[in-house]
């Protein structure tokens, strides 16, 4: 087949929509179940490329977890401790495969933006993985293969509706790439570039050591950044990515809001987080917004009277901001990637109040100096890589 003629593109108001080969040849997608629209195709294409690169990188099955272009979360396929299961939300369901670990962890370290995602898998999709999609509101499904138990439950999704593509791990895509803005076509060789650890080599700091564990975390950092929307700065820590901060205009601003979520990860698996009383017929949504915003500036929200009592079976004390940031301060050993140089220390700054020791970037800034000097001072190890990761 080497067309599909899609309901429409962006927005509704946008037809005709299709996506083609212009080179004759068969499309390298095949879809099993439901009708994926041109969003979904631009999430599902951009997490396959992703999850491929990740696995051929770390050799550990990988996950990604796409909304508008952009992963909400990433991850590969080490196990999970009871803490994470607990927070991931999977605590009921055995051991995991590792493949279905790498989703939980991609779908669990920002649940408010995976909510709705398109999901991209590096290996074929067991029963394990299924069984995690099955519960979570989600868009669809990419992966090179489905067992046949798998593929009953992805199709039984939404009254048989829910997204599932085939994608032929074969396929190579034309070494030039073409888009068109205005009626203008741009053409540029895609972005082949290979990440491992000798892109970590060059460290400019006092401190030199990077762990094994910290490399990997590195690693996915930059591949992570290879396939998100610019600005985009990623925080990763045992094996998956904690905190994307994507398609900022500042790059301080894309170290807070990455920041931010990484803090996030890490408050919701606070005691006082884990012993929240809900109430047992509360949706999983309904649980993770209370916890978002418990966790936030905004916690009277959720803990005023009239408020409390929708959620929680009695009222939960304040998490104070002396609580959170005592919490905080045992987040440590965390790792960033940047796709494009830092050009201040400011934002080293903010990368150490969430815990950040290892750093990855291109370097080149005039202010590099400036920037080594503040990572020294936290006693941070930084790596230029020389390799900008710039994704439009």
């Amino acid at each position: 087949m080497n067309e599909l003629e899609l309901k429409y593109g962006c927005n509704p108001n946008q037809k005709p929509s299709k996506i083609y080969m212009a080179d004759g040849s068969d499309l390298p997608i095949t879809v099993l179940s439901g009708k994926p629209g041109y969003i979904n195709f631009l999430d599902a294409l951009n997490g396959w490329q992703l999850v491929k690169e990740l696995k051929e990188a770390t050799g550990m099955p990988a996950a990604a977890s796409f909304k508008h272009v952009s992963p909400a979360g990433v991850a590969v396929g080490l196990p999970l401790s009871p803490v994470l299961k607990k927070i991931y939300w999977v605590e009921d369901m055995g051991e995991l495969s590792p493949l279905a670990c790498a989703y939980a962890r991609a779908r669990g370290a920002d649940r408010m933006s995976s909510f709705g995602d398109y999901i991209s898998l590096s290996d074929i999709c067991d029963e394990d993985t299924a069984k995690i999609i099955k519960r979570e509101v989600s868009d669809g499904v990419i992966a090179p293969g489905y067992t046949p138990e798998a593929l009953d439950i992805l199709k039984s999704k939404k009254n048989g509706n829910y997204n599932v593509i085939l994608i032929d791990p074969e396929y190579t895509p034309l070494p030039i790439e073409k888009k068109q803005v205005y009626g203008v076509t741009f053409e540029q060789g895609r972005n082949e570039i290979k990440i491992g650890r000798e892109v970590l080599v060059n460290r400019v700091t006092e401190n030199k050591e990077i762990p094994e564990a910290a490399e990997i975390d590195l690693i996915i950092s930059l591949i992570t950044l290879k396939y998100t929307q610019s600005n985009s700065v990623c925080y990763t820590k045992n094996g998956q990515a904690i905190g994307i901060g994507a398609g900022q205009q500042s790059r301080v601003h894309c170290t807070r809001l990455a920041g931010s979520k990484a803090d996030n990860w890490y408050l919701r698996q606070a005691p006082k987080v884990l012993e929240l009383p809900f109430l047992d017929d509360i949706r999983r949504a309904d649980r993770d917004n209370a916890i978002d915003v418990y966790i936030g500036e905004d916690d009277m929200d959720v803990l005023a009277d009239g408020r409390w009592e929708q959620v929680f079976k009695e009222k939960p004390s304040v998490f104070s901001r002396e609580e959170k940031r005592q919490w905080l301060d045992q987040l440590t050993d965390v790792s960033l990637g940047s796709d494009a140089f830092f050009p201040f220390g400011d934002n080293i700054d903010r990368a150490y109040k969430s815990g950040v020791k290892y750093v990855v970037q291109p370097g080149g800034s005039v202010r590099d100096d400036q920037v080594i000097e503040t990572c020294n001072k936290y006693g941070m190890v930084m790596a230029f890589n020389g390799i900008r990761l710039f994704h439009h």
